[in-house]
């Protein structure tokens, strides 16, 4: 039987679409199976957290339509032109993206910068710093993010789920942001202080959409803050993207949203299955902070949050330890899958070395946030 050439093309589309959502298929086998055990009812519907969903994709579209404009390119590219040496210029980067997760997420901060870093390093010949810095970026979009509601998934659906307030919210988790930053910092000073030119390059960006996107942007900050009720957010948001910029609302991670409601179909029915319900209820009796460390590192943080919620108050103990367990195996986050492809992409035959260099940072970046939260307990 011979396939034709379009049908050839629309399986590998498939096929490439399934390597770049693995995460999502998982998901969602992983909701498939567990309605086996908990047959479809009205508590599905209690299941999902619509707030997080509405807010996660407020803040995307946005993201998108302001990425589309080069705002955040241009930003970054005048904030780095500062720096006239090697080792100023990745931690500019470094902090940049670190900036950029607490206020756009950090999955939409690193497949905004990382490029970026790319060009910068390429364009000076200092490409023999690119996997260094692509992981101190992972970093800084992780554990950046760690300190606001929005600037990780996992933290905006705690957020949520558990009703923080905000002010709680930024206590629990300042020390552990700090002391990312030091540590950040510490392994960036490293780097040889070598002079630095960076090629200049003329962008313009268009200044009434960009006013009426950063006006959305603090909409969906608003929503998220609980100062405006999200299904405002949810009818401007689509109606003004789709009159200005219907690319952004295309653009937007759907697969990513759609993760999370497989997650909370799974998590819901795990909850009603006695036997696991036990389990996970013994293991957070004995400590939530590193039931989470560890789940994290096996299934992801994101998800993680998701099915330990449905077990614990701990908010705090959960909060920390699903936003520490981002730091550790390739699977502990979905911002370092990203990161991984971005770094293939631009280095292909050089992943072997890649994931040896980001292991070792990142179990002993693991190591020294536990036991830094270990003692703030």
């Amino acid at each position: 039987m011979q396939i034709s050439k379009e049908e050839g093309l629309k399986f590998l589309n498939v096929i490439y679409f399934t390597r770049r959502n693995t995460v999502f298929f998982i998901a969602l086998i992983a909701a498939i199976i567990s309605a086996f055990f908990v047959p479809f009812d009205k508590e599905y519907v209690s299941y999902f957290d619509f707030k997080t969903l509405t807010c996660l994709f407020c803040v995307l579209a946005v993201v998108c339509a302001l990425r589309n404009i080069n705002f955040f390119s241009v930003l970054a590219r005048k904030t780095v032109a500062v720096f006239h040496n090697t080792r100023i210029a990745i931690i500019g980067i470094v902090y940049i993206t670190l900036i950029g997760s607490m206020l756009i997420t950090n999955d939409m901060a690193l497949i905004t910068f990382l490029p970026l870093s790319y060009f910068i390093l390429v364009s000076t010949k200092k490409q023999k710093y690119m996997a260094f810095t692509f992981i101190m970026q992972n970093f800084a979009a992780n554990l950046g993010g760690m300190i606001t509601p929005f600037g990780n998934p996992q933290n905006l659906f705690l957020y949520s789920r558990f009703s923080i307030p905000s002010g709680e919210f930024m206590r629990i988790m300042l020390p552990h942001f700090l002391f990312s930053v030091f540590l950040i910092t510490i392994c960036c000073l490293f780097i040889k202080p070598d002079p630095l030119t960076i090629p200049e390059e003329k962008q313009e960006i268009p200044k009434g959409k960009t006013i009426i996107y950063l006006i959305l942007f603090v909409l969906s900050v608003a929503i998220v803050f609980r100062g405006v009720p999200y299904i405002i957010g949810l009818i401007i948001v689509p109606i003004v993207l789709y009159f200005l910029d219907k690319k952004a609302l295309s653009a937007v991670d759907y697969p990513l949203l759609f993760t999370f409601v497989c997650f909370f179909i799974f998590a819901g029915n795990m909850a009603r299955i006695d036997a696991v319900m036990n389990l996970f209820t013994d293991l957070l009796e004995k400590s939530t902070l590193i039931s989470s460390i560890v789940l994290s590192q096996f299934i992801s943080n994101v998800p993680a949050a998701i099915l330990l919620s449905q077990f614990t108050q701990n908010y705090s103990g959960l909060l920390v330890g699903v936003n520490i367990g981002g730091a550790g195996t390739l699977i502990s986050s979905l911002a370092s899958l990203i990161t991984l492809k971005e770094y293939i992409k631009y280095n292909p035959g050089k992943t072997g070395k890649y994931i040896l260099l980001f292991t070792l940072y990142n179990i002993g970046f693991l190591v020294l946030f536990t036991a830094f939260a270990l003692i703030l307990r």
